[in-house]
C-alpha cells in the first residue's frame, strides 16, 4: 500500500499542529494516525520503528517522520512526513517570535501551558498502554525493561547509555539463540 503523498504530508501536519509537548507527546498521536485510523502501518511496524527511532540522535517525532515516510513510500514519502510534522512548529515560532514581548507576560498564556502538561503526561501513558502489549513476553524482554527503568529512575544513567546497552544486549541475545540453534 502506497498512500498519496499529500495524505502523509497531512497527516503528519495534523500532527505537527495538534500535539501539544513536542517529542514523546507525538508518539501516542502518530501511532494512533498511521495505524489505527489509516492503517497505512501494523503496530508491529511502528514499534520497530519507535525502537530505532530512540536509539538515533534529533527529536523523536522528526526521526518517526522520517523512518515512517521512508517505510511507507520511499524518500518521497519522507520528505513529506518530515515536512508535514515541522511546518507548523516553524509556523507557530515565527508568530511566536514576532509577538513575544506581548505574551510573555500573559496570565491566560500561563494557565494554557499548566492545563497541557498533564494531558502530556496522559497521552505518555496511553502510549505506554498500548505499546506494551506487542513487547514479546520473555524474561529477557522483563529483565531489559526493569533493567532500563532502575538505570533511568533510581541510578539516572543517561537515557542513550540505556539505549546503546539494551541495544547491544539485544544483539548478545539474539547471537546466542541463533548460536544454540544451529
Amino acid at each position: 500500500m502506497n498512500p498519496n503523498i499529500c495524505k502523509l504530508f497531512t497527516i503528519f501536519f495534523r500532527v505537527g499542529a495538534f500535539t501539544f509537548g513536542g517529542g514523546y507527546a507525538m508518539v501516542p498521536i502518530i501511532q494512533k494516525e498511521l495505524v489505527e485510523k489509516a492503517k497505512i502501518l501494523s503496530n508491529e511496524d511502528f514499534i520497530d520503528i519507535l525502537a530505532v527511532c530512540q536509539s538515533m540522535p534529533g527529536a523523536i517525532s522528526t526521526n518517526i517522520s522520517a523512518y515512517a515516510g521512508y517505510k511507507i513510500a520511499r524518500y518521497k514519502g519522507s520528505v513529506a512526513c518530515i515536512l508535514g510534522n515541522i511546518t507548523p512548529s516553524i509556523m507557530v515560532i515565527l508568530l511566536i517570535a514576532r509577538f513575544y514581548q506581548q505574551i510573555v507576560g500573559m496570565e491566560s498564556i500561563q494557565l494554557f501551558l499548566l492545563g497541557v502538561r498533564p494531558a502530556i503526561v496522559a497521552l505518555l501513558v496511553v502510549s505506554l498502554m498500548k505499546l506494551l502489549p506487542t513487547i514479546p513476553k520473555t524474561t529477557f524482554s522483563l529483565v531489559v525493561s526493569l533493567f532500563a527503568i532502575i538505570a533511568l529512575h533510581w541510578l539516572e544513567v543517561h537515557p542513550i547509555g540505556v539505549i546503546i546497552t539494551c541495544m547491544i544486549a539485544g544483539l548478545i541475545s539474539e547471537k546466542r539463540k541463533e548460536r544454540t540453534s544451529s
